[in-house]
């Protein structure tokens, strides 16, 4: 039975000292022979990033270069943690990535606020010290001091240790989830954004246009109402016709916003209505004992109705099927279809647009479209009780 030289990864603490020169020493050792020219990479990629970049701070490059050198100093972070675990045992796990919002500005602020890379730049600048140190101790400890270089080499490489976890480790929880909110609260920003530039349009082009071409017939009809009644009689039965019209897209387009029958009869009747302009049949199944709150109902529906669309436009299925129940605390949703597959979840496309809006709500979005054999998409939303 053999057992390995570290403790496992889930027991990070480092194994007793022994005064023999066994492998877990020989790699401490190492590890802080390796520390001095460790310690001079990345105190001098510190120094010139610093220089460089606060240097120009005024200048338009200076912040951008600054950004640039905090995402290198979390590549120099990954090494070091690398290095801890082949020669020390210690295991830290990889940090959080950064969160990325499209726009050149996004990616500046939240770089320049990356709490994990300015903690590798402190650690790159208080290492050469106490790279230097341990350098030393160690050579001489091999010339000099070689029957206690075991207990040295533990003693030192402890305070390695510490600074590793201290310093490189992930950004805790609360970090984590600051930057989370951040990048979810943009999200939710552009989607509103988009959406009233959406009614705007719609207005402008649609029921706008068409109300202006009514006032414009009718006032033409006023003028021929004496001269000529059967051509203002015509006029106004156009009109008429173009009130409809309007009527019409204004009421889609209040569908769009909010439907009233999501309003007053919850998702199972406005998932119906949503399926019943589907074009391919659709099964319908809501399960749920009670309505969620207002927000998650409204993103629950416009979710499953902006899928129904895509299979209507892109599926070529000929049929498909929505599910909706309640787990725990979590509100699931599937939408599934016999079409061609092949969906993708690219940045871009709609359906990375839906991923995009559920993240922002502590939502989850899965796509499983395999070619040829159809598309199934899983959505879950967090619960939350209605007030009433």
């Amino acid at each position: 039975m053999t057992t390995s030289a570290f403790p496992s990864a889930g027991d990070d603490r480092p194994p007793p000292v022994r005064p023999a020169f066994d492998a877990v020493t020989w790699r401490e050792i190492g590890y802080l022979l390796w520390n001095l020219p460790m310690a001079l990479i990345g105190f001098v990629y510190v120094v010139f990033m610093i220089g460089v970049s606060g240097g120009l701070a005024i200048t338009a490059i200076g912040l951008p270069l600054m950004a640039a050198g905090l995402l290198g100093s979390r590549q120099l972070g990954k090494a070091e943690r690398i290095r801890a675990r082949l020669l020390l045992g210690t295991h830290v796990d990889e940090p959080t990535p950064i969160p990325t919002r499209p726009g050149f500005f996004p990616w500046l602020w939240t770089s320049l606020k990356d709490p994990v890379g300015w903690r590798s730049v402190l650690y790159g600048a208080i290492r050469l010290p106490w790279g230097v140190l341990t350098f030393s101790v160690t050579l001489i400890g091999l010339l000099v001091l070689w029957p206690v270089l075991p207990y040295v080499a533990r003693a030192l490489t402890n305070a390695d240790r510490a600074m590793v976890r201290g310093l490189l480790s992930p950004s805790d929880e609360l970090e984590r989830r600051i930057a989370e909110l951040e990048s979810d609260r943009g999200v939710v920003v552009d989607t509103a954004a988009a959406d009233l530039r959406r009614i705007e349009r719609d207005l402008h082009d649609g029921a706008q246009a068409r109300l202006v071409a009514l006032a414009m017939g009718l006032g033409l009809a006023k003028e021929k109402l004496l001269e000529d009644p059967d051509a203002a009689a015509a006029m106004v039965d156009e009109a008429h016709g173009e009130v409809k019209l309007a009527l019409q897209e204004l009421r889609d387009l209040a569908r769009g916003i909010h439907p009233a029958v999501l309003t007053d009869r919850g998702l199972d009747a406005a998932l119906s209505s949503v399926a019943a302009r589907c074009t391919v049949p659709v099964k319908v199944s809501v399960d749920l004992p009670a309505r969620p709150a207002e927000a998650i109902e409204g993103i629950a529906y416009f979710t499953v109705s902006e899928l129904l669309q895509n299979v209507s436009k892109h599926a070529r299925a000929r049929t498909a099927g929505v599910d909706v129940w309640r787990s725990g605390n979590r509100l699931l949703l599937r939408v599934t279809d016999d079409g061609a597959g092949g969906a993708r979840q690219d940045r871009g496309s709609g359906l990375a647009g839906l991923a995009e809006r559920l993240g922002a709500v502590d939502g989850v979005f899965v796509v499983d479209s395999p070619e040829g054999v159809g598309t199934t998409v899983t959505a879950e939303l967090p619960w939350r009780d209605r007030v009433h």
